[in-house]
Formats: structure tokens, C-alpha cells, sequence
């Protein structure tokens, strides 16, 4: 089977089309796009998917020739949780006639230009997805028992069509993150002129980055690090005029040992959400090298490019400085920007202007307060005023909500570093469907990880074992 079934779950049953949905998913990520394709094989589970956008695009302005996934491929959206899926990537790469290219490839890790186009491939293939559709409001109707969707229907240039309203018993929400940009550089990002960006808008915009005489790139993770690697590589050697500036002590390799990596499995995660949430504050920053460093290829690589260019004599016009902050930036006149930098080490200042700047400053949990508002009375918030994620992705609510609020990418003060991570995506998913069913259609292993995280273990709680208060699913015969 190369190519899954269009059918619709459940239609030998189906239900009319006013019917309550089991399950509605806010936004159409990897991760909700995990969940949806996972769910599609459960034909008594009614779901559906919405996503203001018109087709499913992963990070397009940072799909730059050659940049590789950090996870292997098996951190597909389906294989770790269910190898047998039709949804998997070599399920993919047979559709397309690709499994022979591939093998010979030898390729653990795949190009990210080719996991957005796995994606677009399974995206449009379920029919559980719905792009065009923005949600306007999520609301508790006590009498019915189930969640009020609201939403606006857009047309193909984003304009609203027509209004609609779905009713489920249960949410997930998969809204993903927003780009995250330093206080004192928002008003030049705002601004028009000189090019102050993000660097999720890094390819939208390379053309004119390239053609800036000197080009500031701020950020030492691996977003700033490839396109650093980028713009050394396409200016002239001795006129580079490159800076390349990060908060953090050193430009550090990312955390890839094997054992090192299992802070990014199941058994990990459990053990981090059974911590006290002080302790969980004081663990997550002192973790960085696990998630905000740079793969070593691509630290080679840069040394690589620079040490090539003093084949000649001298030194290639590009400055790398780690432990460095904004503290404030400016314009100066109308082409350029001024940035007041402060070294935190020697506490040394001095003054950098550039051209333009890329902002490689990551992301950031987008609040699901605001899409909440309606349901905002009934949430259960920790003492920083967070919201309580139980062990199975799901918000504390007050027990007046019949139904549950699964959060996907939203819960890394709960469940550690792995949050954001591809390759817990499936296995996220898996214990989403097992909690919602309250039955096992995708039996997950009791243990992942040769590493015992603490003396102590955490349960593992049986699907039949869920506490089921807040999930309410009405069986259809």
C-alpha cells in the first residue's frame, strides 16, 4: 500500500454531519498533523483538524539547500509509535519511487526541504484535515456537555468566506510557536527600512541579505549557525563582513551522545513531570546545550569555510564573539543600524554598526490564554500562573468540564526538553488517543531509556488506569 485510503473514519456508521466531533485539533503542525494521521485508522473516533493556513508549510524560511533534520528519519510523525502505518516516511519515499535512491543515499538524517514535503504528502491525504479555517473562539456549553468551536472559513487570499461552528467533546491544540524577538530590537523588527528580521524569514529575504555590505547575525543556535554558514559561503573570501554574536559562553555543540540523548525519551519525561515544579524552573535553563546548540557537521563545516580562506594568507573578515548582549539598538541615519553591546564576562561595552541583522533568537510557546479566554475560569494554574499539564498532555480544568484539553508543544514547564522535539511526536500522540479511548490502540513500552532517572521511579499508568474525569467520549454502536 503506497498511497493511505481518502476514506473518512467511521463512515460505515457514520454519524449526520451536525454530529459532535470526538476530537477537534487547533492548528496543523508536525505534531496535531502526528495526531491526525495516527488517529485516521480509529474509525469510532470522530475528528477533525483546523488550521488558518491554506496548505501545511513546516518552517519555510529556514528550508535552506542542504540543512538536515537534527532527529533521524525514524522521528517520522507515525514510525515510533506505529512502524506498520501507511503514514511513514519510507511509505512516503515508496509513493514516490524514492526508497532505492534513499537506501543508497545512506541518509540518517533527512534534508528538512524533504521532511516539509513528508509532511505536505500526508496532509494531503487525510481528510480529517481542514486548512483555510481560523478559530475564533472556544467556549464550555455546560448543557450539552461539549466544547463550542467558532470559526471564520478564509478563501484562497486569506479573506473571510463564512463564519461556522463545530461542537466536540474533547480539543487538542497545536498551535505551535512564535518567533521570538529581543525587547530592545522590536521596534527596529517593526519598523520598514533597513532589514531587521527573523530568522524564520531568513529565505524570504537572502537576496537582499546577501547584497547588505555587512550583515550582523545574532543567535548561536542551529538556525544562526546555518545561516552564518550560508553567507560565508556565498560572499567573496577577504570581503566577508560578517559578525556573528550570541548571548551564550561559547558556541557549543549540541548534546548528541547516545546516552546524553535520552533525556529526549519517554521514560525522561515521566521523570521530569513527577519533579517539584521549583526544581523543574531550575532544571530546564541550566539544559541548554541539549536544545540550543549547534550539531557538530555544521560547527565543521563553519571552521571548515574559514580555515580555507587563510589558504592564502590572512584572516577572512568575519568576527565571532559568544558571551555577547543587545542592550540596545538604534538607527543611524537611514540605512543603518547601530547595536550597544555589552560583553557579559569582561563587562566591557562597545558599539557595533551594521547593514542588517538576522535575529536567530528562537521561539517561543505561543500563550493559549487568549483562545482559552472562554475557559479561562475553569483552569487549574500553577504558582508562576502556568497552566497544569497532567502526564497525559492534558490541562488541569475544574470538574465541571466533562471534557479534556490535550496541549501539544505547550507544556515544557511539565515535560522538559523534549516538548518541542520530533521525535516524541508519535509517542505524544500515541498516549493522547490511549487517554482519549481509554483503551490501548497504540501499545507504548513500559521503558526507553538504559539511564534510571532518580531512585525513585514515576508510575506508568495502564490505559484502563487513566483517571478519565475530564475525557468524556460517548460510544457509537
Amino acid at each position: 500500500m503506497n498511497t493511505p485510503s481518502h476514506t473518512e473514519p467511521g463512515t460505515a456508521d457514520a454519524p449526520g454531519p451536525d454530529a459532535p466531533l470526538d476530537l477537534a485539533g487547533i492548528g496543523i503542525g508536525p505534531f496535531n498533523l502526528s495526531l491526525a494521521a495516527l488517529a485516521h485508522p480509529l474509525t469510532d473516533l470522530r475528528t477533525a483538524f483546523y488550521d488558518q493556513h491554506p496548505a501545511f508549510h513546516w518552517h519555510p524560511g529556514l528550508l535552506i539547500d542542504g540543512a538536515t533534520l537534527q532527529v533521524p528519519f525514524l522521528a517520522d510523525l507515525v514510525t515510533l509509535a506505529d512502524p506498520t502505518s501507511p503514514w511513514t516516511f519510507l511509505n512516503y519515499l515508496k509513493a514516490r519511487d524514492r526508497l532505492f535512491p534513499f537506501y543508497f543515499a545512506e541518509r540518517f538524517h533527512t534534508h528538512r526541504a524533504e521532511y516539509d514535503a513528508y509532511c505536505r504528502w500526508v496532509s494531503e491525504n487525510l481528510p480529517s484535515l481542514h486548512f483555510g479555517h481560523h478559530i475564533d473562539a472556544v467556549r464550555w456549553n455546560h448543557e450539552r456537555h461539549l466544547f463550542e468551536v467558532d470559526f471564520t472559513q478564509l478563501g484562497a487570499d486569506g479573506e473571510a468566506v463564512a463564519l461556522g461552528r463545530t461542537h466536540a467533546r474533547n480539543l487538542v491544540l497545536g498551535i505551535g510557536t512564535a518567533p521570538h524577538i529581543p525587547i530592545p530590537l522590536r521596534p527596529l523588527a517593526e519598523a520598514t527600512g533597513v532589514p531587521v528580521l527573523h530568522s524564520a524569514d531568513y529565505l524570504h529575504h537572502r537576496d537582499q541579505l546577501l547584497a547588505a555590505d555587512h550583515l550582523t547575525v545574532i543567535g548561536a543556535g542551529q538556525s544562526g549557525a546555518e545561516i552564518f554558514l550560508d553567507q560565508l559561503r556565498a560572499r567573496p573570501a577577504g570581503r566577508e563582513n560578517l559578525h556573528w554574536l550570541a548571548r551564550t559562553p561559547a558556541f557549543a555543540p549540541m548534546e548528541y551522545s547516545k546516552l546524553g540523548l535520552e533525556h529526549f525519551t519517554p521514560d525522561y519525561t515521566r521523570y521530569f513531570h513527577a519533579l517539584p515544579e521549583r526544581v523543574r524552573d531550575e532544571l530546564l535553563p541550566a539544559q541548554w546545550q541539549l536544545y540550543k546548540g549547534v550539531d557538530h557537521d555544521t560547527l565543521a563545516a563553519i571552521h571548515d569555510e574559514l580555515y580555507r580562506r587563510t589558504l592564502d594568507g590572512g584572516w577572512p573578515n568575519a568576527v565571532l564573539t559568544p558571551g555577547v548582549q543587545v542592550r540596545t539598538a538604534g538607527r543611524v541615519g537611514t540605512t543603518k543600524v547601530e547595536l550597544h553591546l555589552e560583553h557579559t564576562q569582561q563587562g566591557s561595552r562597545s558599539r557595533l554598526t551594521t547593514d542588517a541583522v538576522v535575529l536567530a533568537t528562537g521561539y517561543r510557546e505561543r500563550r493559549i490564554d487568549t483562545l482559552l479566554a472562554g475557559l479561562d475560569p475553569y483552569l487549574r494554574r500553577d504558582a508562576s500562573d502556568r497552566p497544569r499539564v497532567d502526564a497525559q498532555h492534558r490541562l488541569g480544568l475544574d470538574p465541571a468540564i466533562t471534557g479534556a484539553v490535550y496541549v501539544q508543544n505547550a507544556e515544557r514547564h511539565t515535560h522538559g526538553v523534549g516538548t518541542p522535539d520530533l521525535g516524541l511526536a508519535a509517542w505524544r500522540s500515541a498516549t493522547i488517543l490511549n487517554s482519549l479511548t481509554g483503551t490501548t490502540p497504540y501499545p507504548l513500552p513500559t521503558r526507553t531509556a538504559f539511564t534510571t532517572f532518580g531512585l525513585t521511579q514515576p508510575p506508568t499508568p495502564h490505559p484502563h488506569t487513566i483517571p478519565r474525569q475530564t475525557t468524556h467520549l460517548v460510544p457509537r454502536h
